[in-house]
């Protein structure tokens, strides 16, 4: 893995301009939160989503976890700047990846169809590439969650 100002950055092979997204690695108990989307409620991703035009990525995390689980992201740290596909879209996609607990017990809303907390070794939970490709793994090599 690459590092790019002290933050750990994991490329997938690809070409194009990536699609920029912001997202949550929220980890409570050894599982980590992944929520599905109505356009596609098999798949599941971590809570986020696209930052509006000149929004920061951190002001696009607020935003996004309040309107997808009224929640607000608490101690938020970047923890990795991934390359991967994007699962619905299918093109490259720049994951700027934050670690946060949360203020409170998060609700679907918005554009969500489930949530779940998960180990990551569940057989009947289709994770988005990203998730299982780059965020798993980094998670449990820094221990936040079991092997």
């Amino acid at each position: 893995m690459n590092q790019e100002n002290g933050v750990p950055v994991d490329r997938a092979p690809g070409a194009g301009e990536p699609l920029a997204v912001v997202a949550a690695a929220i980890v409570q108990q050894g599982r980590l939160l992944v929520v599905s989307k109505q356009a596609a409620p098999e798949v599941f991703y971590l809570p986020g989503g696209k930052p509006d035009a000149g929004e920061e990525p951190l002001r696009a995390l607020h935003r996004e976890l309040d309107e997808e689980l009224g929640v607000e992201p608490r101690e938020p740290r970047l923890l990795a700047r991934i390359e991967s596909v994007a699962a619905l879209e299918g093109v490259p996609m720049h994951l700027t990846l934050f670690e946060a607990r949360i203020d409170r017990l998060p609700r679907p809303a918005a554009e969500l169809a489930d949530m779940k907390w998960v180990s990551g070794h569940e057989t009947d939970v289709r994770l988005a590439p990203a998730v299982t490709d780059h965020v798993l793994p980094m998670l449990r090599q820094r221990g936040s969650m079991a092997r």
